[in-house]
């Protein structure tokens, strides 16, 4: 039996329910942990609805800025994707929730940790894998693996029992659950299940509608040094604040939804509509400055490495050796991945319409049909001649 657990506490009815549940089984204290990634209001009643529940150690901890260092940033310099649409804005969040829920561990003396997560889903195993990279002796509790309450209702009912408040929207069937963070916010289950029938707009909570986007286009320039985005228009910012500049633009140009069909790690598919405004913005950018300083050799390794790599992250092995391995070596190529990135947003685009870097590799005498520069065309007669020796025969 666990003398204290450190519970992942989002304040929802979920997490709620399962603060009681661990209370009553384990008749040991439990301490809340609420990382603040830049989720929005729901952040403000979790204080007191830990407190109505008899915690007496609650940690509410504002990691924004480490997030989009750490975190964010280190994956766009690699361009992860999963599967082509998915940018990855849950798998990533999650590592940083587990190193840190460990960490409190050890300072409050805690030998065990939990999650919400359910049975079915990709974050139990992210959570668990991120919680044994960082405390391999840890001991961790799943609920939904191991409790008896299978369906929301009866979730309701302990809620009821317990006096815990339930939400309106909880009440009965909730239309559909959400992840939010600085990167995305991701909308799954109930009226999104079906993949034929439209999303309601009333899921979009971080984008406009292409309809009610603005009517005229924003022309922004992104400044990059070493692969991360440091500044708009010549105005730096902190990470965390450059991402959120940039999801204002996102929001209101209606750039970044993605509706999806995914293959989960736990091998079923899931359907998922995604909002991801400021990194839809900021992946164009970094793959235009790229497209100037970066050699081919480096860029077309990067694009068969980066498969592997969202796989990795979307997997939960952050923390992986492999994971590590390959940020190496994409850490090294983005050295001269500096410069500056023109777009213009418009009606769910992202145009790229200037790019320049101190680090160019880009030389217009070699491409110019104006001059001839250094590059002599009889040269090319014996390349193709050479490359077709395996087509001839």
């Amino acid at each position: 039996m666990p003398k204290k657990i450190v519970l992942a506490y989002s304040g929802g009815l979920d997490t709620s329910v399962i603060l009681k549940w661990l209370q009553e089984k384990y008749r040991c204290p439990v301490v809340t942990f609420t990382a603040d990634l830049g989720q929005g209001e729901e952040l403000s009643p979790v204080k007191g609805k830990a407190e109505n529940l008899g915690v007496k150690e609650i940690f509410i901890e504002d990691l924004k800025y480490d997030f989009v260092q750490n975190y964010v940033f280190p994956m766009f310099r690699a361009n992860a994707i999963y599967e082509g649409t998915y940018f990855l804005g849950t798998a990533i969040a999650r590592p940083l929730i587990a190193k840190r829920q460990i960490e409190i561990a050890k300072e409050v003396g805690a030998d065990a940790v939990a999650h919400g997560a359910t049975g079915k889903g990709n974050d139990q195993v992210r959570f668990e894998l991120g919680y044994y990279a960082n405390n391999s002796d840890i001991k961790v509790i799943s609920p939904w693996r191991e409790w008896e309450l299978n369906t929301r209702n009866e979730l309701i009912e302990f809620a009821e029992k317990h006096q815990i408040p339930i939400a309106k929207d909880k009440k009965g069937e909730a239309p559909f659950s959400t992840d939010a963070n600085l990167l995305h916010t991701s909308s799954e289950g109930k009226v999104l299940e079906d993949p034929w029938e439209e999303a309601p707009e009333y899921v979009y909570s971080r984008t406009k509608s292409i309809e009610n986007s603005k009517n005229d286009p924003d022309e922004i320039i992104i400044s990059f040094d070493k692969g991360d985005a440091v500044a708009i228009n010549q105005n730096k910012l902190k990470p965390h604040e450059l991402l959120s500049r940039l999801n204002q633009y996102g929001y209101e140009h209606g750039i970044g939804r993605e509706d999806i069909v995914e293959n989960r790690f736990v091998g079923m598919k899931s359907r998922g509509v995604y909002e991801t405004p400021g990194g839809t913005i900021l992946s164009k950018a970094h793959r235009a400055i790229e497209s100037i300083t970066l050699d081919k050799g480096e860029a077309h390794l990067k694009d068969e490495i980066m498969p592997k790599y969202a796989e990795t992250i979307y997997n939960g092995l952050w923390f992986s050796s492999e994971r590590e391995s390959m940020q190496q070596m994409i850490d090294h190529t983005q050295k001269n991945v500096c410069g500056d990135v023109k777009l213009k947003l418009f009606k769910g685009n992202v145009i790229v319409t200037g790019r320049r870097s101190p680090f160019s590799r880009y030389k217009l005498s070699l491409v110019s049909f104006d001059e001839a520069g250094d590059y002599d065309q009889r040269d090319a007669e014996g390349f193709i001649k050479i490359t077709s020796l395996r087509l001839k025969k």
